[in-house]
């Protein structure tokens, strides 16, 4: 075993597949940052909110359904390809939408333009899959007992993308435009792909699988030198069913649903919610006029993706449960005091907003700390299954709360927020059921 030459460490492992994920990320706020440059133009020529809800929300359908087969395809090859395909497809999806941005936008965007708008937007999202890929690329790299910190790190630090490109864009769209801020966006997408390329390394089994080594001499050599207590040997096609047959992995997919889904749709909703009931406009910063929308949509990304940092080191000291529990109720209440502001209670809803990030962020860091204990045996299977489907709230959710606008108009902005009361409840139920289980912790 000597003769083995393995590159990298944990901590490598762990800041290429953050930088993967944080760079890939970043496309859950590009449309809802720009919703106010879109919007408008689409509504006058005959779209209804619900359809601008279905073009911000666009990005969050890739973003979450192709978390499923990449993430079952890094148990089998490991993360650093699946990884890199997500990211050009992203870059792809974004060349389209500079285009757009700089030769049409100007003309103006029509019913036409949507179709292709979807398009580009889905393409875009493709790096937000880059989350399951990820979570099974660190999972592999650390043993059981440094689950929760790694995970909690890596989707902490990864989650900050999205706030602060809401920062940067709130520059950008002010100083350079639309068309520039795109531009932006592509060359720092393409910067971090290209770094990821460099950084970026599986963990050593996968390592020593592609030179040849044998399922004993990987476990023996592996677990000796780096503590890695995951293997799998088995392909995409079982690793898929094997995790979705346990039922363990369907309650995860739930609270994920509520947590992390609500997350992504709230990023993208945000911008539309504060400019649309509370009319906030700009302020004024080394001359630049801001949106402050924007800000406060990053100040709701940044506070949950922190508190996902350490509720992660948290969930390795008391249960990942009991901090998901903790955190579904603190959503709860935001949930409630988000209903209850009004277009003249901007501060209450400053206080909902805060809430439900901090209730968020517990429970995505919750959630993932029970995800190699509850399904070792599959790790990237279950991570897609949980990470996907319960990222598909992000698509879900916004056209519904564009839809309950459409009926209640003004009031809608508020009541919208029923839906996760709604949700929060829900998964305080599955927690219930989970809690009642001796061998979940």
């Amino acid at each position: 075993m000597s003769n083995f030459e393995v590159k990298g460490t944990p901590t490598r492992g762990l800041l290429g597949s953050t930088l993967g994920f944080f760079i890939g990320f970043a496309a859950v706020v590009a449309l809802g940052s720009t919703a106010r440059f879109f919007g408008p133009q689409l509504i006058e020529s005959g779209a209804s909110i619900l359809l601008v809800g279905l073009l911000v929300a666009m990005p969050n359908l890739s973003g979450s359904l192709l978390r499923i087969p990449f993430a079952a395809w890094s148990d089998t090859v490991g993360g650093r390809k699946p990884m890199l395909i997500l990211l050009c497809l992203s870059i792809i999806g974004l060349i389209g939408l500079v285009f757009i941005a700089y030769f049409i936008f100007p003309l103006g965007i029509t019913l036409i333009h949507y179709p292709i708008l979807l398009i580009l937007a889905f393409l875009a999202g493709c790096g937000i899959a880059t989350f399951s890929v990820g979570i099974s690329q660190t999972s592999y790299w650390f043993p059981q007992k440094e689950q929760g910190k790694a995970l909690g790190r890596y989707a902490g630090v990864g989650n900050l993308a999205p706030g602060i490109f809401s920062l940067i864009m709130a520059f950008s769209l002010s100083a350079w435009g639309l068309g520039g801020s795109y531009l932006l966006w592509f060359i720092l997408l393409l910067c971090g792909t290209l770094l990821y390329y460099i950084i970026g390394l599986d963990a050593c089994s996968f390592q020593l699988e592609k030179i040849g080594a044998s399922n004993d001499q990987i476990v023996a050599y592996c677990l000796a030198e780096y503590g890695q207590e995951l293997f799998f040997t088995h392909n995409l096609k079982e690793s898929l069913s094997m995790s979705i047959r346990k039922w363990k992995t369907w309650t995860l997919i739930g609270l994920y649903f509520t947590s992390f889904g609500g997350f992504i749709a709230l990023a993208a909703w945000f911008p539309i919610y504060w400019i649309s009931l509370h009319n906030v406009g700009t302020v004024n910063v080394g001359g630049l006029e801001l949106s402050l929308a924007l800000i406060l949509t990053a100040i709701f990304i940044i506070i949950g993706s922190l508190v996902r940092v350490f509720s992660g080191s948290l969930a390795d000291k008391i249960s990942g449960i009991l901090v998901t529990t903790i955190g579904l109720l603190i959503l709860l209440i935001g949930a409630i005091v988000m209903i209850s502001a009004t277009s003249a209670s901007f501060n209450l809803a400053l206080i909902g907003m805060v809430l439900i990030s901090i209730g968020m962020g517990m429970v995505n860091a919750g959630v993932f700390k029970m995800v190699p204990k509850t399904v070792p045996e599959a790790v990237g299977g279950a991570a897609g299954w949980i990470g996907g489907l319960g990222a598909f709230g992000g698509f879900v959710i916004p056209p519904i709360m564009g839809f309950i606008v459409d009926i209640m108009q003004e009031q809608g902005y508020s009541f919208g927020f029923v839906v996760f009361l709604i949700l929060a409840l829900i998964s305080l139920l599955i927690v219930f059921i989970l809690n009642q289980k001796k061998d979940q912790k």
